[in-house]
């Protein structure tokens, strides 16, 4: 009996000693997630309080720069110059409405002494009836029938055609204006396999007037410009023989300078 009761005082009375451990562990993990919540939340007034109280002291003022004084003086002035320069593109004269009008004017003379010339030439070879020449709003336009410078149908410049385009160049070297040719037809259709339409024969025919030009003289070939309008821009209604013949034509138009404002 008495043994009995020795073992009986000497069990352990309580929680089991693992649990003890677990529960250190699991205190310490909830003082840890608590205190990140706690750092996780700032007083924005104590914040600003603090801020404040920081930039009274100058704090900063004290400390010192981590660029050379000479240095950081050296980018100020370079900063300087380049601001100076900038102003001095800004301040520089612009052109006056008179210089542009004057250039304008200028142009405007030449090409109407131009156009005189041309219309002399014309006289002094019996053409009048074949070619003419006018002044419009965009420059001076040579028109050139199409039995002048074409067979029907082809877009080979004729030997007869030659002299005037010889003339025309001429003309053109004493001025820098751009010249756009253009290719005109009738509406009756062509279909053939040089050209499926009359939009490639007119286009084919701008490019013959420029291809002699160009391999006939030092211009530059940016000047020119080839275009082809088909049927769409008669002179005449197309109702006869007659005004079939004077919508075939290639037309020069020697443009107006681009002049910059």
């Amino acid at each position: 009996m008495r043994r009995n009761r020795e073992r009986r005082k000497s069990v352990d009375k309580g929680a089991p000693k693992w649990m003890v451990t677990y529960s250190d562990m699991v205190t310490l993990i909830l003082v840890f997630f608590i205190l990140l919540f706690t750092m996780s939340q700032i007083d924005a007034e104590k914040f600003k309080k603090v801020a404040e109280a920081l930039r009274a002291e100058n704090i900063f003022d004290s400390m010192p720069s981590i660029v050379e004084k000479e240095n950081a003086m050296n980018e100020v002035k370079g900063l300087n110059d380049e601001m100076e320069e900038k102003n001095d593109v800004t301040d520089q004269p612009k052109e006056t409405p008179e210089v542009h009008n004057a250039e304008i004017t200028e142009n405007k003379d030449t090409l109407d002494e131009l156009l005189a010339e041309v219309e002399r030439f014309l006289n002094e070879n019996n053409l009048n009836d074949v070619i003419s020449a006018s002044r419009t709003d965009q420059g001076v336009v040579l028109v050139l029938q199409e039995n002048v410078l074409f067979e029907t149908g082809e877009a080979d410049v004729l030997e007869p055609a030659k002299p005037f385009l010889d003339k025309v160049s001429t003309l053109i070297s004493n001025i820098p204006n751009e010249v756009r040719v253009e290719g005109h037809t009738d509406d009756r259709p062509i279909s053939n396999y040089r050209y499926p339409s009359n939009w490639e024969l007119s286009v084919a025919r701008a490019s013959s007037v420029i291809r002699y030009i160009l391999a006939n003289n030092n211009f530059d070939s940016s000047r020119f410009i080839a275009a082809g309008f088909g049927d769409t821009r008669p002179v005449v209604p197309n109702n006869s023989p007659e005004n079939w013949s004077k919508n075939r034509r290639v037309e020069m138009v020697i443009l107006e300078l681009d002049v910059k404002e």
